[in-house]
C-alpha cells in the first residue's frame, strides 16, 4: 500500500470530502499515538506503513513515551484534527484498523502490549474497537 492508497482508503472509510481532511485525521492520530509509545515501537510500526504515513509516528514527535490515557489521547486528536471528541475517537479507531491491516501482526502486538487495555487503567482497548470487531466493513461506512 502506498501513500495515495492509504490516504484514499482513510478518506473513503471516514467519508471525508478530500485528501487534506484524510491526511489531517491520519496525522492527528499517528502523531498523538507516537507521543504515547516508545520511540522504538513507533519506528517499528511506522516501518510497516507507507513512508510518508509512518513518519507521523516518529518524525514530528519530540518526546516519546508520554504517559496519558485514552481520554487524553482523544482530546489531543480532537484538538489537532479540529473535530469533536466522538468524531476523533471514531477516526482514530478506523485509522488504527487500517494501520493494523498494513502492519505486521508482530508490530501490532508490540503496540498493544505497550498500551494498557484494562478499563480500570488507561483503557487503550478502545483504540482497537474496530480491529477487535473484525475490522472495518463497507456496511460500517455507509
Amino acid at each position: 500500500m502506498n501513500f495515495d492508497e492509504f490516504t484514499g482508503e482513510v478518506q473513503h472509510r471516514l467519508e471525508l470530502p478530500g485528501t487534506g481532511e484524510a491526511v489531517r485525521a491520519i496525522r492527528a492520530t499517528l502523531t498523538t499515538l507516537g507521543a504515547r509509545i516508545q520511540a522504538g515501537d513507533a519506528k517499528d510500526l511506522g516501518s510497516s506503513l507507507p513512508m510518508e504515513i509512518g513518519w507521523y509516528l516518529h518524525g514530528p514527535v519530540a518526546d516519546h513515551g508520554e504517559r496519558f490515557d485514552w481520554q487524553e489521547f482523544v482530546g489531543r486528536v480532537s484538538e489537532v484534527e479540529h473535530v469533536d471528541r466522538s468524531t476523533a475517537a471514531y477516526h482514530a479507531q478506523v485509522i488504527m484498523d487500517l494501520v493494523a491491516t498494513a502492519a505486521s501482526e508482530a508490530d501490532v502486538r508490540q503496540l498493544r502490549d505497550g498500551l494498557p487495555e484494562d478499563e480500570d487503567d488507561e483503557d487503550w482497548g478502545r483504540l482497537f474497537t474496530v480491529v477487535d470487531a473484525g475490522g472495518w466493513t463497507e456496511s460500517e461506512g455507509g
